[in-house]
């Protein structure tokens, strides 16, 4: 994927309190927790070992940032979240959107939707 790289990004932000917060709204109230990209590559206290074994394989750098930590590092960007981003040169570009997101429901899904945009750049 040359010098690009995929920038996830978690409708969470960072901090233990927020940690113990969402690991609370996970195990209390499933349905309603907020950020679909956590619910798809984390179980309650770990990464998901599908989710590891297929980032090992993608030919793609990954980072992954909560919210606040994005809008800190790319400033100006105006989304919401969760959401996945392609960046060249610096430059984010929305690559999977909230939507699309928030519509999977399992790695496979999400696994399918990224091979889906890599095939087609």
């Amino acid at each position: 994927m040359s010098d690009a790289k995929l920038v996830f990004v978690y409708n969470a932000d960072s901090g233990l309190f927020n940690t113990v917060t969402d690991i609370a709204h996970k195990i209390l109230s499933p349905k309603t927790y907020e950020c679909q990209l956590c619910s798809i590559t984390h179980g309650i206290f770990s990464v998901r070992e599908n989710w590891v074994n297929f980032l090992e394989e993608l030919d793609a750098e990954c980072e992954f940032l909560h919210k606040d930590e994005f809008i800190k590092a790319y400033p100006g960007i105006d989304t919401t979240y969760p959401a996945i981003f392609k960046i060249e040169a610096n430059q984010p570009d929305l690559w999977i959107d909230d939507k699309h997101i928030n519509q999977l429901s399992s790695v496979d899904d999400l696994k399918k939707a990224i091979n889906e945009k890599l095939a087609n750049n």
